[in-house]
Parts: structure tokens; C-alpha cells; sequence
């Protein structure tokens, strides 16, 4: 008896995302996981999807998201269902919204990604994602426990070594997490607090990270002048612990440091070599998102955003933290692309007419310098500020993306089509933008690469091996697209515009997405990583210069 299809997808281009050239074949959908069908055969499908003149791939992996602060608020997931994502991996840069043992803390930590607005009444992985799947969310959700949320939850926002209990609390507490299912573990080594951790405090968590077989993600210590010191630390870190390390949207920022990409890579290549498990991920923007907070020195930001405000009121100090920042710029930060992008919501403030502009706009309109308006948008929104900062050449993007074991990662967090400020244009088009700009139109990267480093390159790094990849048997995460047409609309200046050219969504087997509307109902859910045993091989990403199938080490499934 022949198998009857919930789903069949005719008349597309299969692009599996292993790196593979396309081949048509009808791509069918039966319980949630994907059949391979013979082109010539017309299977019995309850739904039949007609995708003459698209591609069929593999739902899209964003490796690089903080979507875990504004997924429970917005599960709908919009600019992530119109560029063809089905997965965002969470809990990078060091912040995940667990483990939670003193809430306001971790309010204050992480009120720049929509903390203030979280209620924090979970304790643990386990508890949060109970949270998440209670909402719904469109998207599927692999969280990582972060470096910044272990430290608050062992002991707080100070700017000191921690006492040896106080390291063994934080790598129980990253034990427990993985054995609640993250996938890996990741550092922000920018933010407060874990700019106060020292090498050794990294490495003997990316030990435990690397026991627990989890992925170890760094936003590194230094994107600008000191970058390459910033590669070598973490390299370092790799080579000693023996875990399997994702640099995060690798950069180099500031006027006098473009072109560092270059060495940056090569370094990659080297511990490659050396046996170390290394790859990265970008996005194709030249500028970045953060916090303000982040450009303030690090000494300023001991004992978190409510301690530099108190620093603030006491003039000498105020002026040494000027004068410090005043001396970035032209070299690390140039002040004129320093754009304020988002305030809090929920108070008013006197600098609401600047979303948009820039510390210079602000200070001439305030007849002061770029350094002091900087400070007095931070006093006037309890240092609760999202900025854009633009800082990076073309050039250097263009030369990360094309490295054979650079995934695709947004770098974001907005959810929703339309809301206020003006957030980074990644979150509406990052994946959407490879395809259409850099591989349609400037042909940086073929089409079956360019889906690679969406789909099999990011499953291979994170240890999704049930995703990513168009094979029988894997989970039906699927995206159709017209690959003539697909692109991004959101700009720095009119961010809210969803992408275009992604036609349907499909979800663990379910239409998510079609012809440019969500479905009433949701699919996603919070994925689980499976521990187990991990072997050691030379990682498989470096094969993909030789055009064979990268797929890398895969350390654990769902």
C-alpha cells in the first residue's frame, strides 16, 4: 500500500543545504518528517504545494539570535517566518534569560534586550521553556546558558574574580542547563559582568561546556584595535579545554582596524589545522547593535548599569569616563555612526526626538560634546539604551561570509513587523539579504553555498542533526522561495519592512508561513539537546574550500 502524504511540494529545485547542486525531485511531507519522492511519480497528498520556479531548501538555522528576551511577547515571529527561518539558536553573547536566582539583577543585566519588560519568574532552562512553549512560538527555539546570566546567578554584577565556590556554583549551574537540553554555552566578553572575568574563569567553564559536549559561542573580548588578541584568547581557550568553539559574528570595527578580518581568519585556519573545532558566523551588515553601556569602560559598568548612573552624579568621575570614551573616537568608535536605535518603553524621556540620530546630532543639538550626550541619554533612560553603530567596511564583511566555515547569523531580537524606534535592519532581512544581495546580485557566494551556511553548516555547530538538511527521514523544516526575487526591505532609517521572495514555511511538517501570512496556528517549539559521548575529529568545516559536503561534528541529537 503506497504512503498517503500530509504533504507534497512539485515542480521545485531541491537544494538539500549540504553544498550539493540542485536536482528536481517532488519533496513530500508524511508525520512531521520529509520524503524524497521520484519527480515522475504523482503522490497521493492531502495538501499539494506547487513550487514551479522556486527552491526548495531546508528551513532556515539562525545560529546567532537573543530572540529567547522577545519570543514569549511576540510568538508569532513574523520577520523570521518571511525570510524562510525555522530555528533561532538563543542565549548568546553571554546573556540567556537563565538561570534566575535574584530577578531584579538579571532585570538590570539585561534591560536593553527587553529585560525590563520580563518578569524572570522561572528559575532554569527547564522552567523557561515550559514558558515559551505555553505561548506558542511560530519558530523553534535551541537555547545556550550564558556566561553573563551565570555569573549574576553566582554571585551578581561585581567586578571581581569569583571565589572558588562561587566557580563551581557556576559550573553546576551550566551542568544543569545542559542536562535540561541547551545546546551550548556561550560568553560576551564586552558586557558587564563577564568583561570581568579573567581567561582562566573562561577556560574552566569552557572545560565544563566542552564535559557536557555543548557548543561554546564567544562574542569575543575585543572586536576593534585588539581584536586578533581577542581571536588568540579564545583559540586559546578551544585548544585547552577541548570544546568546539563559534566565534560570533566575526567583525573587525572602528576606522583604523578594517582589513583585521584578514589575520583573523587565518588564525581560524591555523588552530583548524591544529585540530581545534573552530568556524564563525556574520551578518551582512556593516554595522553593529548593542548597548550603550557597552562603549563605556569597563571599570565604569562594576556592578551594573545602576552603578555607572551613581558614577555619573560624581563630577571627576563623570569626566574620566568622557575622557576615556572621547578617546575611542576616530580609532574604535566613530561618534558620527554611534546612532541611538531603541529607549525603554515604559518611561517617558527627553530624548525620545533622537531615535535615529547620532551622539553628534545630539550634542550639537544640545550645544555639548558627542562624549557628554552619550552620558545624558544614558542618565535620562536608566542606561537602558539600544544603539546601531556603524563600523565595519564592506570589504571585511564580504571576506568573512565567503570563508568556507562562516555560517549565516542575524544578531537579533525583533520579532514583530511593526513597533517603535528604529531597530537593526538584521532582524528583518538577514537571511534574505544573502540570497538576494550578495549571492543573486553580486554572486559573492553560489546559491547551494549560500543555503549551506543557513541550514547543514549551522545544524552541524550547534548539534541539530534531524535539521538542516532535505533528506528522508529529517524533520520537515522547509523553506520555498523564488530565488529571482527574494530580498530584504528594511533599511537602517525605515527598519520595519518584512522580506520578500520566501513564498512558504513549513514547520515540523506543518505550513507555518504562505503566500506572505502566518498560519492561525504555531509549530515551533523549544528544541532539546541530547548528550552524548563526544569523538574528537579534525572538523569537517574545513573541507568545504574543496567543495565536499561540510557538515562538521556533530556532538548530539534531538
Amino acid at each position: 500500500m503506497s504512503l498517503v502524504l500530509d504533504l507534497a511540494i512539485v515542480n521545485g529545485s531541491v537544494i538539500d543545504g549540504t553544498g550539493a547542486e540542485p536536482y528536481r525531485a517532488t519533496v513530500g511531507v508524511a508525520e512531521g518528517r520529509i520524503r524524497v519522492i521520484d519527480p515522475h511519480e504523482s503522490p497521493e497528498a492531502r495538501k499539494t504545494v506547487d513550487a514551479t520556479g522556486r527552491v526548495i531548501a531546508p528551513g532556515f538555522i539562525d545560529l546567532h539570535s537573543h530572540a529567547d528576551f522577545s519570543i514569549c511577547q511576540n510568538p508569532q515571529a513574523i520577520t523570521q517566518l518571511a525570510q524562510g527561518v525555522t530555528t533561532l539558536v538563543t542565549g548568546n553573547c553571554g546573556f540567556s534569560p537563565f538561570p534566575v536566582v535574584d530577578r531584579e539583577a538579571m532585570q538590570e543585566m539585561t534591560g536593553f534586550l527587553g529585560g525590563g519588560t520580563m518578569e524572570f519568574d522561572w528559575t532554569d532552562l527547564a522552567s523557561f521553556a515550559s514558558r515559551v512553549d505555553e505561548a506558542g512560538p511560530a519558530v523553534n527555539i535551541a537555547p545556550q546558558v550564558g556566561h553573563n546570566s551565570l555569573r549574576v546567578a553566582a554571585f551578581g554584577l561585581e567586578r571581581r574574580p569569583p571565589e572558588p565556590p562561587e566557580a563551581r556554583r557556576m559550573a553546576e549551574l551550566l551542568t544543569t542547563a545542559a542536562e535540561q537540553g541547551a545546546f551550548g554555552f556561550s560568553t560576551g566578553l564586552i558586557y558587564a559582568p563577564g568583561t570581568f572575568a579573567e581567561p582562566d574563569e573562561v577556560k574552566n567553564l569552557a572545560g565544563a561546556a566542552a564535559r557536557c559536549g555543548l557548543l561554546y559561542s564567544t562574542h569575543m573580548r575585543n572586536e576593534t584595535s585588539t581584536v586578533l588578541d581577542a581571536v588568540d584568547e579564545a583559540l586559546e581557550a578551544a585548544a585547552a579545554s577541548g570544546v568546539r568553539l563559534e566565534i560570533s559574528h566575526l567583525k573587525s570595527m572602528g576606522p583604523e582596524n578594517h582589513g583585521l578580518v584578514r589575520p583573523a581568519l587565518d588564525r581560524i585556519r591555523q588552530a583548524q589545522l591544529q585540530g581545534v573545532d573552530v568556524a564563525c558566523d556574520v551578518y551582512p551588515y556593516t554595522a553593529s547593535s548593542t548597548t550603550l553601556t557597552s562603549r563605556m569602560p569597563a571599570w565604569a559598568m562594576d556592578g551594573g548599569p545602576t552603578a555607572l548612573l551613581h558614577r555619573l552624579q560624581v563630577e571627576e568621575t563623570r569626566h574620566r569616563i568622557a575622557a576615556e570614551l572621547a578617546a575611542r573616537f576616530g580609532h574604535d568608535i566613530d561618534p558620527d555612526g554611534l546612532v541611538i536605535a531603541e529607549l525603554p518603553q515604559n518611561r517617558p524621556s527627553r530624548y525620545s526626538w533622537a531615535i535615529g540620530s547620532s551622539i553628534v546630532d545630539i550634542g550639537q543639538r544640545d550645544s555639548c560634546s558627542p562624549q557628554e550626550a552619550a552620558l545624558r541619554v544614558l542618565e535620562d533612560n536608566d542606561a537602558r539604551v539600544a544603539i546601531v553603530n556603524h563600523s565595519m567596511a564592506e570589504e571585511d564583511v564580504t571576506t568573512v561570509l565567503t570563508a568556507p566555515f562562516t555560517s549565516v547569523a542575524s544578531d537579533g531580537w525583533t520579532l514583530e513587523a511593526s513597533g517603535p524606534g528604529t531597530p537593526h535592519p538584521r532582524s528583518f532581512g538577514t537571511f534574505a539579504r544573502v540570497l538576494g544581495r550578495y549571492t543573486r546580485d553580486r554572486q559573492a557566494l553560489s546559491l547551494p553555498d549560500a543555503i549551506r551556511r543557513m541550514t547543514a553548516l549551522p545544524a552541524s555547530r550547534i548539534g541539530l542533526t534531524d535539521r538542516g538538511r532535505v533528506s528522508d527521514g529529517l524533520v520537515a523544516d522547509l523553506a520555498i522561495f523564488d530565488p529571482n526575487t527574494v530580498i530584504d526591505h528594511s533599511t537602517y532609517r525605515q527598519p520595519w519592512q518584512l522580506a520578500t521572495g520566501v513564498d512558504t514555511v513549513i514547520i515540523d511538517g506543518h505550513v507555518a508561513f504562505e503566500n506572505g501570512r502566518a498560519s492561525a496556528s504555531r509549530w515551533g517549539r523549544v528544541l532539546r539537546h541530547r548528550r552524548r559521548q563526544v569523538h574528537r575529529t579534525r572538523p569537517a568545516d574545513v573541507r568545504a574550500s574543496s567543495g565536499q559536503t561540510a557538515l562538521g561534528n556533530i556532538p548530539g541529537d534531538l
